[in-house]
């Protein structure tokens, strides 16, 4: 399968994953829904385990696999879930839009990623188009403490960015699988505490229940397993400009299936973004450069957050 089209699929599934989120939390609180959506990956994994087991671990990956896990699901959930709590939709919205950024600096100094005329180029697209995007679309939401709530925000996106970059490493060492079980594993333990600390559900719910496994394996089993398989095959930068496509196809779903009306402004930001990623998919690495990081290259502290 192409890699374009995984990536595409990837964006697609977390696009829609704002939308069962949503039907989940309305019924349960944050910390019982990131824990059983994590519970729902791991045990998918176990399904699969004649696949995951192929792990034949390589010396001196321990602190990409460590960043990989503590920085998403692990760190990035927690942060993002906060700062929600603290600062406007459309605020994150412009964080989040410059997630490409953040990860071309990374990739620049951590990865030795040439950046081409065509990938710069590709994400002034994608950043114009979301910011526009956010700052176009209604803003109901509440910000008691912006600069807490943004800041959280922010951390996310490096979280964000650490992943990228360290599964940019390891899709060359590991299947995707075996690094989705990781995921699982390390993400059920990190949320496994806080049920102690929240009020657990009294009575099921079918619809609550249905996004939770939704959650867990065509968003996380489906959506990882599509990015991790791409990305060892494309720049990380070129798939860090898919990401842009995430708050566009939450607003085309929520449209289609929430009936929320898109003004001509948002149609106009989500064309700047689909040029941009149009664009980006241009660059190509520098033929002399390899593209897959030597170990001796890499900073020892990556895992470190």
């Amino acid at each position: 399968m192409p890699a374009s089209l995984c990536l595409l699929i990837a964006t697609f599934l977390w696009g829609s994953s704002f939308i069962a989120l949503k039907y989940a939390i309305d019924l349960y609180h944050p910390a019982v829904v990131i824990f059983l959506r994590m519970l729902t990956t791991f045990t998918l994994c176990l399904m699969l385990w004649r696949y995951v087991k192929k792990f034949n671990y390589q010396q001196g990956d321990w602190k990409y696999l460590l960043g990989m896990s503590l920085a998403e699901p692990c760190l990035y959930f927690l942060f993002e879930g906060y700062a929600l709590e603290y600062t406007s939709a459309s605020q994150a919205g412009v964080i989040v839009s410059c997630f490409p950024l953040i990860v071309a600096i990374l990739a620049f100094f951590m990865l030795k990623e040439y950046l081409s005329k065509s990938i710069i180029t590709g994400f002034v697209f994608c950043i114009v188009g979301g910011i526009a995007l956010t700052l176009v679309s209604p803003d109901t939401s509440a910000a008691p403490n912006p600069i807490l709530g943004n800041f959280l925000e922010f951390l996310a996106m490096v979280c964000a960015a650490i992943y990228a970059v360290c599964v940019k490493h390891l899709a060359h060492r590991y299947s995707p699988l075996s690094l989705i079980a990781l995921q699982g594993i390390s993400g059920t333990l990190f949320f496994a505490p806080f049920l102690f600390f929240v009020e657990l559900p009294s009575e099921m719910s079918i619809e609550g229940i249905a996004a939770i496994i939704y959650l867990g394996s065509f968003v996380t089993l489906g959506g990882y397993g599509m990015y991790n398989y791409a990305i060892s095959k494309v720049s990380v930068l070129t798939a860090a400009a898919f990401s842009n496509l995430i708050p566009v196809f939450t607003l085309l779903l929520a449209s289609l299936l929430l009936h929320e009306f898109l003004t001509w402004q948002q149609w106009l930001a989500i064309g700047c973004v689909f040029i941009g990623v149009v664009i980006a998919q241009r660059h190509k690495p520098k033929p002399q450069e390899d593209t897959e990081p030597q170990m001796d290259t890499m900073p020892v502290e990556v895992g470190n957050k």
